[in-house]
This record gives C-alpha cells, sequence and structure tokens, in this order.
C-alpha cells in the first residue's frame, strides 16, 4: 500500500465557510494520510470571518486561507472529491480522470453567530473526518 497521501478536494460554492473548515480539519486531524484542498464553483471574495473564528477558536491554524475556483485545482490528482453543499453536487465539473465523489451536506451557517459557525466545524470533524479516513482505508 503506497504511504503517499491521498488527496481530497472539499467542494462547495463560495468555498467561504465549510469547504475551507474543512481543507483545515482534514489537514489537521488526518495529517500524514492525507493532504485536503478546498475549492468553490462560485468562490466568494474572501473567507468568513465566523469560520476563520471557529478554526482558531478550535486552535487549528488560519494563515493562507483564501477561496479558490474549481478550475484552479483541476490538474491536481484528486483522490477522492466531497461535496459539502447540494449545489456544489449538482455543479460538480467533470475531472481529467475519474475520481471517487462522495457528498456530505452541512448547513450554510453564513450570516448568523459564531455559535453556527462551531456547530458546523464540530459537526464537520463528527462526519467528514470519519467518513474521509474510512473512504481511505477502504481504497
Amino acid at each position: 500500500m503506497s504511504t503517499q497521501p491521498k488527496t481530497v478536494l472539499v467542494l462547495c460554492t463560495g468555498n467561504s465557510c465549510r469547504s475551507q473548515m474543512a481543507e483545515v480539519l482534514l489537514n489537521h486531524d488526518l495529517a500524514g494520510q492525507v493532504r485536503a484542498l478546498s475549492a468553490g464553483t462560485r468562490p466568494q471574495p474572501k473567507v468568513a470571518d465566523g469560520a476563520i473564528a471557529a478554526l482558531a477558536d478550535a486552535g487549528l491554524p488560519t494563515d493562507g486561507l483564501s477561496p479558490k475556483d474549481v478550475d484552479a485545482v483541476l490538474e491536481e490528482t484528486i483522490d477522492l472529491v466531497v461535496t459539502v453543499c447540494d449545489n456544489a453536487k449538482e455543479t460538480c465539473p467533470v475531472f481529467p480522470r475519474p475520481v471517487r465523489q462522495m457528498h456530505l451536506p452541512f448547513h450554510d451557517p453564513h450570516g448568523e453567530p459564531l455559535e453556527s459557525f462551531i456547530r458546523v466545524r464540530d459537526e464537520i470533524r463528527a462526519r467528514l473526518v470519519p467518513a474521509v479516513r474510512e473512504a481511505r482505508l477502504a481504497q
């Protein structure tokens, strides 16, 4: 079995909240097992302040986070695509080679208080991290 980390792309619409938190959580909790990237089908100008605050609240790094268009990562060798919103699932691009896909939607806390971002962060950690760990081990 290869010891190379698998590359996981977390895809949503704006790439400003859920997918950013998922990228940071996967890279932290599954360090050495996966290399997580995130992107959006219609990226927002910046990462949501609530997402940054929720990550910082958990002691997670937020330096260098910025929304990216999915086109920017199409040349990457992606092992698994995880869509975290229904819109991204519907508009998921066609990748240059077959890629496993998983859809695991989460509530969008945009415009809500910090507690909503923290709740979504914790739900991503509780549901997405184990799902990716299991998907990776099943390969």
